[in-house]
């Protein structure tokens, strides 16, 4: 195990290898079908494409009028807990008119991928069943990781467009849709600039530190089935720390924040964090940072990293913030 420091990681190298092969999957026909609707300021794409055989992700684009023939840049943007890719329309908009192609999809199990009773929190029902499946064959991992692997292959659909630029593609996302950003473009270079919001921690840390209780509340009831399966009264440390080895295996090790954050160097990305933010830590992401911080400065590229810490605010994307993002894409993108 990696201590909460981080003093003995294995190699960036080895951390992105062994990413990809526990998210893989079989390959599949991206069987990808669009429609295009003109309005006066944008030009909006709705459709879908598959990432697996029976995992039909619906996606929302955002285009420049103006965009001709040209071949644009992408920017990537994950929506949160709770969120849809109708949530990050302003975001897209706001993109699409600085010049760039933005484009959301609903993360499993919400949105257009809800598969619950109504009335039910279908994302949160998929990750207790995940708790309790036994097939380890056939092990589901719907708690930000099988999102991550839905973008990887967002980005082999978007590559064969004509109309982008596969050399400037970007990511960003807010909280959850954060964190699969760090996950998900630390390892895939395809990513070429990321803006991860509210979402840079270190899950040790919390777990060493008893901060665990903001980002678990997030999946309460699941975290209260695993703790109730385990013979606990109720959620501790103990079992959070269980159910996160079962259902993001590696959060707390390799694939903490401290060991992920450094793959990103020499790429730009810039990281923005809330100082009262109790779902990420702040002195978790100061680890993290440290660990980037470090990598930049071994590739002499800490103009290309950026960490800011909005004053007195809880975990939300500040407007500040999202200017802020908006600025850095069109900088490096």
């Amino acid at each position: 195990m990696l201590s909460s420091a981080h003093g003995q990681m294995p190699s960036s190298d080895k951390v992105r290898q062994d990413f990809k092969d526990l998210l893989q999957r079989p390959s599949t026909s991206l069987r990808p079908s669009f429609e295009s609707i003109k309005t006066d300021s944008v030009l909006i794409e709705k459709g879908f494409f598959y990432s697996e055989a029976t995992e039909k992700v619906p996606v929302l684009i955002y285009k420049p009028l103006a965009a001709g023939q040209k071949k644009l840049p992408v920017v990537i943007c994950l929506h949160g807990t709770g969120g849809t890719k109708e949530v990050m329309q302003g975001i897209l908009y706001r993109l699409s008119k600085a010049g760039f192609m933005a484009v959301a999809m609903d993360g499993r199990y919400v949105g257009e991928r809800e598969k619950a009773v109504k009335g039910q929190n279908s994302y949160v029902e998929a990750i207790s069943k995940a708790w309790k499946n036994t097939d380890k064959a056939h092990q589901e991992h719907p708690f930000f990781y099988d999102t991550v692997y839905d973008s990887w292959k967002l980005i082999d659909y978007l590559t064969t467009r004509s109309d982008i630029d596969p050399h400037r593609i970007g990511m960003m996302g807010i909280s959850k849709g954060g964190i699969e950003t760090i996950l998900a473009a630390s390892v895939d270079t395809r990513v070429k600039v990321a803006v991860p919001i509210i979402a840079l921690q270190s899950f040790r840390w919390s777990l060493e530190n008893e901060r665990w209780d903001g980002r678990a509340k997030t999946i309460w009831n699941a975290h209260l089935q695993a703790a109730k399966d385990l013979g606990d009264s109720e959620v501790n440390k103990k079992n959070v720390e269980i159910f996160w080895n079962k259902l993001i295996p590696g959060i707390t090790d390799a694939y903490d924040f401290p060991s992920m954050i450094r793959l990103f160097s020499p790429r730009p990305l810039l990281l923005l964090n809330t100082e009262l933010d109790q779902n990420c830590p702040l002195p978790g992401a100061k680890i993290a940072f440290a660990s980037a911080a470090k990598a930049y400065e071994a590739d002499h590229a800490m103009d290309k990293l950026g960490f800011d810490v909005e004053p007195n605010e809880p975990h939300r994307a500040t407007p500040r913030h999202l200017d802020m993002m908006i600025a850095w894409f069109t900088r490096w993108l």
